[in-house]
């Protein structure tokens, strides 16, 4: 959602007043996770539970689902070059709440490697293409990482993959700790603070598609009409 409220910051507080539903393509997103954090940890040898099963198996999903596994072993082969014994978490959860008020996320794939840290993160939806540069959530799980591990390690470079197979879509951003800094005091924390208490002004945007007040938004409806307009 940081998506939405760092472009309209109180529609944050305005989604709350409707109810979460799961997507039949949510569903199918958390099925692929699951079996996605499955394999990677057999492959890595690691204890896993039984093979996770659901009513979208298939075998489109096992197909990238493999794909994904051999991108993280392929990408984790490379932070072996220089670093003898690079840090490998799945599915961890990353608390950014220092910045963004009961902020947190969970890091499909968290790898630290000395000086830099690398998340790639798993996007099984075919509908929208989701690139890495400047992405907000990516910078957030960063910014999570990097208050769990900082102490530990010299993290001077962050890496941030989307790895999107039913798209073809492999996107990576590299930015440097210091930019990212910058981005979460300059601009990530005085607009989390906003949206938390539903301050700010109302923006209309493609930022709106998955919004839960699209239906009632007047600013969208006024964007719109100023679209309609044009036609």
């Amino acid at each position: 959602s940081s998506h939405r409220w760092l472009n309209c910051s109180p529609s944050a507080r305005l989604e709350q007043e409707f109810e979460d539903r799961e997507t039949e393509a949510a569903a199918e997103g958390t099925a692929a996770h699951a079996l996605c954090e499955h394999k990677l940890r057999r492959a890595l040898k690691l204890q896993s539970r039984r093979k996770p099963i659901s009513k979208y198996d298939c075998d489109e999903m096992d197909l990238h689902t493999d794909n994904y596994v051999q991108f993280v072993l392929e990408t984790l082969a490379e932070a072996r070059q220089h670093c003898a014994d690079p840090l490998v978490n799945i599915e961890q959860r990353l608390d950014f709440s220092c910045y963004v008020p009961d902020g947190f996320g969970t890091g499909d794939c968290v790898i630290i490697a000395d000086d830099v840290l690398h998340i790639i993160d798993f996007k099984y939806g075919l509908g929208v293409l989701v690139d890495a540069e400047e992405n907000p959530q990516m910078m957030c799980y960063a910014l999570g990482a990097l208050d769990t591990y900082e102490y530990l390690y010299s993290i001077q470079t962050i890496r941030m993959t989307i790895f999107q197979p039913r798209r073809e879509n492999i996107s990576t951003y590299e930015i440097s700790r210091d930019d990212l800094m910058k981005w979460a005091e300059e601009i990530l924390k005085p607009t989390a603070a906003l949206a938390y208490n539903g301050e700010g002004e109302f923006n209309a945007g493609d930022h709106c598609q998955f919004c839960k007040a699209k239906a009632t938004c007047r600013k969208r409806a006024e964007h719109n009409l100023e679209l309609a307009q044009y036609d």
